[in-house]
C-alpha cells in the first residue's frame, strides 16, 4: 500500500503515528501544507494557497491512497466541505481519498453512541466547528470543550496524561457512550487506552480512526 498523506507543516505527531502502524502494510510519503496557529483564518489561508500543490507533489508518489490529515480543517464547513476536499484530492491524485473526518464518521457509524463526548486541544471556534459537524451527521455531542491551544507546536507537545488529565475533569458526571479525542497533532493515541480503562467505553482519535480507515479501504481496493 502506497500512502500519501497530507498534513499541517506544524504537525509532529501525526507521521510517527502512522509509520508506527503502517511501517509493515506500506509506504507512507507526506507532503505539507503551510501552518502555524490553529485557527479558522489560518486553516482557510492553508487550504487556499496550498493544499492544491501539495496534491501535486503527492502524486508524484504514485499512491494508491491519499489522507487529508486534519480533522478541523474538515470541519470549516458544511459536510460538504470535507467532501469537497477529498474529492479534489481524488481528482488531483487519481488516487482513493480519505479524511479524517470522514474516517472518524465510519468510526461513529459502526459504534451508533447516543451520547457523544468530544474533547480537542483547539480554540472554542474550532472546537464548535468540530461539534457541528458531527451533529450534522447524526451525533450531536453532549459536550465539547477544548484546551484552548492555538500554536500547533504547542498542541504536537501535549503528553497522553494530560490528555487524560483534561477529558477526565471535563467529563465528570456526564457518563457518555463514547469519546471522539479530535486532533491529528495530538498524541491521542496514546490516551486511548487508559481512557478506556478508566471510563469503559470506546474512544476514538482522528489518527486511529484514520489509521483504521486505510486497512479498510486498501482491502475494498484490492478487492475492486
Amino acid at each position: 500500500m502506497r500512502i500519501g498523506l497530507i498534513v499541517p507543516s506544524s504537525n509532529t505527531v501525526m507521521e510517527p503515528d502512522f509509520h508506527r502502524q503502517l511501517a509493515r502494510a506500506g509506504i507512507v510519503s507526506t507532503a505539507r501544507i503551510f501552518l502555524e496557529d490553529v485557527t479558522r483564518e489560518a486553516e482557510l489561508r492553508m487550504l487556499a494557497e496550498d493544499l492544491r500543490r501539495a496534491a501535486e507533489l503527492i502524486r508524484t508518489t504514485a499512491p494508491d491512497i491519499v489522507v487529508f490529515g486534519c480533522t478541523s480543517a474538515g470541519a470549516l464547513g458544511a459536510l460538504s466541505h470535507d467532501e469537497a476536499i477529498r474529492d479534489m484530492l481524488a481528482e488531483a491524485t487519481g488516487a482513493t481519498a480519505v479524511t479524517v473526518l470522514q474516517a472518524v464518521l465510519a468510526k461513529l457509524q459502526s459504534i451508533q453512541p447516543r451520547k457523544l463526548a468530544v474533547f480537542t486541544p483547539y480554540i472554542e471556534d474550532l472546537t464548535a466547528a468540530v461539534a457541528r459537524s458531527l451533529a450534522e451527521a447524526g451525533f450531536p455531542p453532549i459536550i465539547a470543550a477544548g484546551m484552548g491551544i492555538q500554536a500547533n507546536l504547542e498542541i504536537g507537545r501535549v503528553t497522553p496524561a494530560e490528555i487524560v488529565n483534561f477529558v477526565s475533569d471535563q467529563i465528570s458526571g456526564l457518563a457518555p457512550d463514547c469519546v471522539f479525542l479530535s486532533c491529528t497533532n495530538w498524541r491521542a493515541i496514546e490516551a486511548i487506552q487508559p481512557l478506556q480503562a478508566k471510563l469503559g467505553v470506546p474512544v476514538i482519535s482522528s489518527n486511529q480512526a484514520a489509521i483504521d480507515r486505510l486497512r479498510i479501504v486498501h482491502t475494498d481496493v484490492i478487492t475492486c
